[in-house]
């Protein structure tokens, strides 16, 4: 990738991060999540920053559409103007990541996360978090201190690469 390729990548980022926290001030409140038996749903705005002392920062912002649960489940990612950018599925024995016409496949959604992100992302534990209970998770500490006002922020310490995972949930229409 170009210098100058990686500096527009950076100022998209920064750009989507922006808007994401000016959004966030507009935020509603608590998030129930919308439930279908077993399955569950949210939807909110999401920001991931991963500090490697080895590599560039890493930093993603959008807005996400959830539903399911660790086992089965799909993720929906859009830009801060509505267009969808990538989808995650995930079944047991597989997962899949559609980024436009680029797809990348793995026996194992943890596995396909931390390649894509660049971190571990603790599933069982994301989940318990979007339901409001302090679910622990090695090496993460997640804050749910602002959860009626659907904030939720989760630091991995330990170990390296550190990370930090805010999510802003939108209550349903």
């Amino acid at each position: 990738m170009s210098v100058l390729s990686h500096t527009l990548a950076g100022r998209a980022r920064m750009l989507a991060l922006g808007a994401m926290l000016v959004l966030a001030g507009c935020s509603t409140p608590p998030p129930p999540a919308v439930s279908s038996g077993q399955q569950q749903a949210w939807t909110g705005r999401m920001g991931l920053q991963v500090h490697d002392p080895l590599a560039p920062e890493r930093s993603f912002s959008a807005f996400f559409h959830l539903q399911g649960t660790p086992d089965n489940g799909k993720l929906d990612i859009f830009n801060p103007l509505g267009s969808q950018i990538a989808k995650l599925e995930w079944q047991p024995g597989g997962a899949s990541l559609q980024q436009g016409d680029r797809i990348t496949e793995s026996t194992s959604l943890q596995e396909l996360l931390e390649r894509s992100l660049g971190t571990p992302l603790p599933l069982e534990a994301l989940f318990g978090w979007l339901r409001g209970l302090q679910t622990s998770a090695p090496g993460w500490q997640v804050d749910l201190s602002r959860y009626a006002q659907g904030r939720i922020t989760a630091q991995r310490l330990s170990p390296p690469p550190t990370a930090t995972l805010q999510l802003l949930l939108q209550a349903p229409e």
